[in-house]
């Protein structure tokens, strides 16, 4: 079974905030790890329905940048949206970058594609 997604954040506080309230994910726990000096977080949808997101913060992390997109390894999460258009006018008033504006994918869904903080791709979905 498939359990969590770990994603590096170099400010756990923004990231909670970002995923929290944009996508409305809630926390379901945070612990320090002092053998790594690190912090995590573990985030899942309100229904605890969906993958649980861990943010991993290491706090002795020096530099911390996103590759170009063609040099990535990991590519994006998903998540489902009831809006595409509230949830996309949302995240233009927080200056989100959005790196694909909605388009339809298939007759029945729509889908955008958005960085968080960090600059970690994430397709928005809209399934009708």
């Amino acid at each position: 079974m498939f359990v969590h997604a770990s994603i590096r954040t170099s400010n756990i506080e923004k990231s909670i905030d970002f995923y929290c309230r944009l996508l409305g994910l809630k926390v379901l726990s945070r612990k320090e790890i002092k053998r790594t000096n690190a912090e995590i977080a573990f985030l899942q949808d309100p229904e605890g329905k969906g993958c649980t997101l861990e943010l991993t913060y290491y706090k002795n992390q020096k530099k911390f940048s996103q590759p170009d997109y063609e040099e990535r390894i990991f590519d994006h999460l998903g998540f489902v949206v009831k809006s595409m258009t509230k949830t996309i006018d949302a995240m233009k008033k927080e200056r989100i970058a959005i790196t694909d504006e909605p388009f339809q994918f298939s007759p029945t869904t729509k889908i955008a594609f958005i960085e968080d903080p960090d600059g970690t791709l994430i397709e928005l979905i809209e399934r009708k």
